[in-house]
């Protein structure tokens, strides 16, 4: 059974939460503030953490820097402000993916049902996996380690699984739904800022000529 530790100071919002995953089979904790959620991580292990931004105590954005420091473990984060630069920050410190208020229960389970494979994949890619490597990018699916220029660069689960997808097929043009399904496991045109989001935070991390924007259609990956 996968453990969820769910971080939100509402507490009908954390009990929704909460029901619905353990509906779904999964073993859920609650906390309720920044300090009581870096704890519960430290005690728990949990193999996901759904993360509201508002916290007392201190801020999600603080909470993810102290849980990723101490084991990498995949993230949803949960935001009222639909502000590009929080989304953008939020991915900065380690989370994988977000949603922003107000959201429905049964898209925040399957997020959570999609973040899961994506780690479940990256484990069967590490025995299996073979080097990429596209101009100055170097990507190593068995260490999970990304180098240009030979400088490594630090990228989140997700970040890693979109790159490694538009390096696959480098300089092809990937719809927007078509990277949706392949790397966050479900589509439609109402998720595809998630796209957008994580295609910039790659841009600010491996540089802005990596990733080529085909405006309407989707992304392409340059060879820098």
């Amino acid at each position: 059974m996968h453990r969820v530790l769910v971080v939100e100071d509402e507490l009908t919002i954390a009990s929704s939460i909460a029901d619905r995953l353990r509906a779904e089979g999964f073993g859920v904790e609650l906390a309720h503030d920044g300090p009581g959620a870096v704890a519960k991580a430290a005690e728990l292990d949990p193999d996901l953490v759904v993360l509201d931004i508002m916290l007392p105590g201190y801020d999600g954005l603080e909470v993810c820097r102290r849980i990723q420091a101490r084991r990498a473990v995949p993230v949803l984060m949960l935001t009222a402000r639909d502000d590009e630069t929080d989304l953008l920050v939020g991915l900065a410190v380690g989370a994988d993916d977000y949603l922003t208020k107000p959201f429905s229960i049964r898209e925040l389970a399957a997020r959570v049902h999609a973040l899961l494979r994506r780690v479940e994949r990256a484990a069967q890619a590490r025995t299996a996996g073979v080097t990429l490597r596209v101009g100055e990018l170097e990507i190593d699916p068995v260490e999970r380690r990304v180098h240009r220029a030979g400088a490594e660069v630090h990228l989140t689960p997700t970040e890693f699984e979109l790159l490694t997808r538009l390096a696959e097929r480098p300089r092809a043009v990937l719809p927007r739904e078509q990277l949706l399904a392949e790397v966050w496991g479900f589509a439609g045109p109402a998720a595809t800022r998630t796209v957008d989001s994580h295609v910039k935070a790659l841009r600010r991390k491996l540089g802005s000529d990596v990733i080529r924007t085909v405006h309407g259609i989707g992304y392409a990956l340059e060879t820098p």
